[in-house]
């Protein structure tokens, strides 16, 4: 016949026991509901974090003692432009004198140009006037200077100064006494001058080279005929002459003579 197995009925004991495991276990659910809690949160939180931008560090530079060298940055006002700036007019009185000075600005310009034309014209007419006369007196001298007879030397050298000024008039002296007089009268020497005429019977081949109101160049186409003990018969030279004509107290004279 089976043995059958009497229980005993739970004592305080076990009692306590149960109320332990239970109340460990509830701590132990507690805990597990709170990291998973954590956890999740933890989780929401994380791409949160990653989605914030890392802030850079702050570098702190020192500026140099002498100043940067980059000019400073415009502000902003230098960009605005400036207003019109406010003008004030001359009254009535400061326009009349304006108007005034303008005028007498005007008539000093005037006369300046009135003067210059003035003396422009008169030292055009008295060029011209000197071209017709030093040319006249270039064509009388002329044949009277370049021209001798060994007769009568001292006559004919007397004349050909008085048309002559200056150092041209002394030089001519001294060369006529010193070397063309003994020349001339050793071989009975002769030369007579004329200014060459044009083929039709007009008047004599001079032109004036140029020509101020005080000095004229002429130009002369001058034949010279010589006669002499040695030449057989007579020689003709045909020479041109550049007479330089200075006016004088007494008129135009010869300057210079330069065979050309």
């Amino acid at each position: 016949m089976p043995k059958t197995t009497t229980g005993r009925a739970p004592g305080p004991g076990t009692h306590r026991t149960m109320t332990a495991a239970a109340r460990a276990a509830a701590k132990r659910a507690e805990r597990g509901h709170r990291e998973a809690g954590a956890a999740t949160a933890g989780d929401e939180e994380s791409p949160r974090r990653a989605e914030r931008p890392r802030a850079g560090r702050t570098v702190l530079v020192e500026a140099p003692k002498d100043g940067w060298d980059d000019p400073p940055e415009p502000s902003p006002g230098s960009f605005e432009e400036d207003g019109p700036e406010e003008r004030s007019e001359p009254g009535p009185g400061g326009r009349r004198r304006l108007l005034t000075l303008a005028l007498a600005v005007l008539l000093v310009a005037g006369l300046v140009a009135l003067a210059v034309l003035g003396w422009q014209y008169r030292d055009g007419r008295l060029t011209e006037t000197a071209r017709t006369e030093a040319l006249a007196a270039a064509r009388k001298a002329a044949p009277i200077v370049l021209s001798y007879d060994y007769r009568r030397l001292d006559k004919d050298f007397s004349r050909a100064r008085a048309h002559l000024t200056g150092d041209f008039r002394d030089e001519y002296a001294k060369t006529t006494k010193t070397v063309v007089a003994p020349t001339a009268e050793k071989y009975h020497g002769v030369v007579k001058a004329t200014v060459a005429a044009p083929g039709s019977g007009g008047t004599p081949a001079a032109s004036v080279v140029s020509a101020s109101p005080d000095k004229v160049v002429v130009l002369l186409f001058v034949n010279q005929v010589t006669e002499s003990t040695q030449v057989s018969g007579s020689r003709v030279d045909q020479n041109r002459v550049r007479m330089t004509m200075d006016r004088t107290g007494d008129g135009w004279k010869v300057s210079a003579v330069d065979a050309l």
